[in-house]
Parts: C-alpha cells; sequence; structure tokens
C-alpha cells in the first residue's frame, strides 16, 4: 500500500489507499474572488486567516493555498500567506501556483514536508519543479496534461502521469510523493468525464501504485445543484479508489458524503469519525432496532 506523507511542524497526514479519504480545502484561493485578491494584494489577511480557520473546523484535513493575484507580487503574498496560516493552525498545506518563483518562495517559509501544487508533463515545468521538489524533500501533485493540452483520451491522460512518475523518480523522488490528479472534466459536457476519472484511477492505482487527487468541483461546471452532484462524485470517487480531493469542506452534504464513504470503504475504525460528527443529529435512534417493511415475515400472496 503506497502512503504520502504531508506534515506541518507538528502534525502528519497520510494520503493512502487504505487510509480515511484526504480533503484538501480549495477555499484560500483568489481566484473568481474579487474581495479576497483585492484584500491580499493589499496587505489585509483576515479573510485567509477566518477561511483557513473555517475549512479546518470543517473536516480539512490539508490547506490548499493559492495567491495567483494578477499585477501583484504573488511569491510574497503566497509567503506572507504561509507563515500566518501556519501560526494559527497545525494542518499541512498545499502550496499552489503556477509561478514556479512563487513555488520556491513558499517552500523557502515553509514548516515541514508540503504538498506542492503543481508539476505538468511538460519539459520546461518538469525541469523547474522537479529539481524543487527533491531540494525540499516534499511530495508532488502531478497534473495530467502535457504541451499538448487536455487530452480526452484517458489511456493518452494515463500515459502523461506514467511519464511524470518516471521523471520523478529520475530525480530521485519515490512515487509514494507524488500524487496525481487525473484530471476531471465537466460532466455536462462530456457525458463520460465521471467513467473516465474512475477508469483512469484504477490504472494509477494498480499500475503505478501512486495515490490520486482533483479538483472534484470541474466536473459538476455548468449544471444545476453542483452540491448534490459533487457529492454523489466524490462518494464514487473514493469507492473507485481516489484518495484525496481539492474541494470546498464548508458544503455539509459533500462532507458527509466523504464520511459516510470512508465507513463503507473501512475506511473509518468503528465508524468514530461519523459518529463524532452525527451523534447529536440523531440521538433519539442511536441503538434503536431495524424497522421491518409491512410485509416483512408474511407470506406473499400468490395469484392464481
Amino acid at each position: 500500500m503506497t502512503n504520502t506523507v504531508i506534515s506541518s511542524a507538528s502534525k502528519e497526514v497520510i494520503i493512502g489507499f487504505d487510509q480515511p479519504f484526504v480533503v484538501i480545502g480549495e477555499r484560500i484561493n483568489p481566484t473568481g474572488r474579487k474581495l479576497l485578491a483585492e484584500e491580499m494584494k493589499n496587505g489585509d489577511y483576515s479573510r485567509v486567516q477566518s477561511d483557513a480557520l473555517a475549512q479546518v473546523a470543517a473536516g480539512a484535513q490539508i490547506l490548499d493555498v493559492n495567491a495567483g493575484i494578477p499585477l501583484a507580487d504573488e511569491p510574497a503574498i503566497l509567503a506572507e500567506s504561509i507563515r500566518l496560516i501556519q501560526s494559527i493552525s497545525d494542518v499541512p498545506l498545499c502550496i499552489d501556483s503556477s509561478i514556479v518563483e512563487a513555488l520556491e518562495a513558499g517552500l523557502e517559509v515553509y514548516e515541514g514536508k508540503p504538498l506542492l501544487n503543481s508539476v505538468t508533463g511538460e519539459e520546461e515545468r518538469l525541469e523547474r519543479v522537479l529539481p524543487l521538489v527533491k531540494k525540499y524533500g516534499c511530495a508532488v501533485v502531478a497534473i495530467s496534461n502535457d504541451d499538448t493540452g487536455i487530452s480526452e483520451d484517458v489511456n493518452v491522460r494515463f500515459d502523461v502521469a506514467k511519464k511524470i512518475v518516471e521523471r520523478a523518480m529520475d530525480f530521485g523522488i519515490p512515487a509514494s510523493d507524488v500524487v496525481v490528479d487525473p484530471l476531471v472534466m465537466p460532466i455536462g459536457a462530456i457525458n463520460s468525464a465521471g467513467q473516465q476519472v474512475m477508469h483512469i484511477v484504477k490504472r494509477l492505482r494498480d499500475e503505478l501504485k501512486v495515490n490520486t487527487t482533483c479538483g472534484a468541483s470541474n466536473l459538476s461546471f455548468g449544471l444545476p445543484n453542483r452540491n448534490g452532484l459533487n457529492s454523489a462524485f466524490i462518494a464514487m470517487a473514493i469507492g473507485g479508489g481516489m484518495t484525496s480531493a481539492i474541494t470546498n469542506p464548508l458544503h455539509s452534504d459533500l462532507m458527509q458524503a466523504v464520511r459516510g464513504a470512508n465507513v463503507v470503504m473501512g475506511h473509518d475504525l468503528e465508524c468514530s469519525d461519523w459518529i463524532h460528527n452525527y451523534r447529536d443529529q440523531d440521538a433519539g435512534n442511536v441503538g434503536a432496532a431495524p424497522v421491518r417493511g409491512r410485509r416483512s415475515g408474511r407470506r406473499r400472496r400468490t395469484q392464481t
């Protein structure tokens, strides 16, 4: 069984085949959040702090931290955000940027072993990011696209993931420190998107023996009741072998789906996490005998 260990200065989280599913909180990201972007750009991190604490309280085990703000000093803002979050919380972090200099700035101030988000199969990206992963001893998210873009062919996406894992090993980075994102496509545009993910995750698990993650909400893009669809998808993805996801833990239905799937998969020992979170909601029914249907115990009437 493959375990990917992520840590802060004082807390360790394991992403693994036989471990509870890991929720990586997505909220600290200014993309599409104009107010947060403006505040971070002006040195106001109060919303970063409140978002971090709220996500941890809701059940996130890792927090993704992104500071992608146009015309701003992204390396400095990302580093400052990481310092702040590590001063108020012990959860490990996922350092998220498309700018390599920002990734390194985050790594320089981080205490522990973070998850770096991300590397792709593009040659330039591989040559710049993988040396950082090796230098700082972190784990990395490997996204299954390369210089040709994102393929709708699941076999091509698998081959890109395999390429990244093999290149990482050339740099002395073990496969256990590569968490593959097989790319979740919008199911409203590609009806087989959910099936594609399940297929790739199975191959990644069986053939490459690597852990997986995704941007779970991508699946529901453009559709109504996105939270309902995301919750259904994430429960099925867990059943299919996915081991983590970057998503919004503030959606209670989604977190219930994650916890329920952990129970069903046998990853919640004695259902302790489920009981801890939901016992008070159903206190009157704990220990109650199952209710039989009206026909239970009766002979079925046959027609002559």
